[in-house]
């Protein structure tokens, strides 16, 4: 039975749905945690494949990027931002969220070539998002944001941003195995994602209702996050992990 770790947050849904929907479940050990975990399982080989942030690729000794299908954004994403009281150019000190890789590196690569500039970046814990205040921000990634954007006078978007600055869009997460796994599996994989990005209604319906904190989340999936992993998302990593690289 091949184990899979998926993504534990809102814009996985369909991927969920699509799995559970399909005869692959009964053949997956299929696990749900944050971004984080997902990337440290695939590199110690607790599992085979998962939906991985992007900047864990160049840290495995085998990576097969094997869906047609990510987790992405073209523009502003709402999910993934630098919240603060005061304008960037007066923070002193970021707290990066402990569930991120991806977009803690984003906010590395903004802060030096978009926005020039070196606060403090700090290691947080649970409970990290409720210390924003005076000139300490945090980068807080996934459902929690949810609950942020009305609550703090300054949102940076790092997606938008990242945007701006490249003309690309932006890739969060990339289903990746550590082995080479056989055609029929993925092509039946992407069969089951598909799947479930064609009836996000009913993805919601049925794998929903532990998002209650996000007031829309039909317009989320639909219009913030970005599924399809075409040649422009594939050029934006490449220049991501370019830059990442580049550190």
């Amino acid at each position: 039975m091949l184990k899979v770790s998926a993504v534990s947050y809102l814009n996985s849904v369909p991927f969920i749905y699509g799995l559970k929907q399909s005869e692959l479940i009964h053949n997956i050990d299929l696990q749900l945690d944050y971004p984080s975990i997902c990337a440290d399982k695939l590199i110690n080989g607790n599992v085979n494949l998962a939906l991985v942030p992007v900047a864990v690729i160049p840290k495995l000794k085998d990576s097969y990027i094997i869906s047609d299908y990510c987790i992405g954004a073209v523009g502003a994403v709402d999910t993934v931002c630098l919240y603060s009281d005061v304008p960037i150019t007066e923070i002193k000190s970021i707290g990066l969220d402990y569930q991120s890789l991806t977009s803690v590196a984003l906010l590395k690569v903004l802060l030096k070539e978009y926005w020039q500039l070196k606060p403090e970046l700090k290691k947080v814990d649970i409970g990290f998002e409720y210390s924003i205040k005076g000139n300490h921000a945090a980068l807080v990634i996934g459902d929690r944001a949810f609950d942020l954007n009305t609550k703090h006078a300054y949102i940076y978007d790092l997606s938008a941003i990242w945007s701006e600055m490249t003309g690309f869009p932006f890739v969060f997460a990339a289903w990746v195995s550590n082995k080479k796994l056989s055609q029929n599996f993925i092509s039946n994989f992407n069969i089951a994602l598909e799947k479930g990005l064609s009836d996000i209604d009913r993805a919601l319906a049925l794998e929903g209702d532990n998002y209650l904190n996000c007031t829309n989340p039909e317009d989320y999936l639909n219009n913030k996050i970005s599924y399809n992993f075409d040649s422009e998302k594939k050029k934006g990593m490449e220049l991501y992990l370019k830059k990442v690289s580049a550190l």
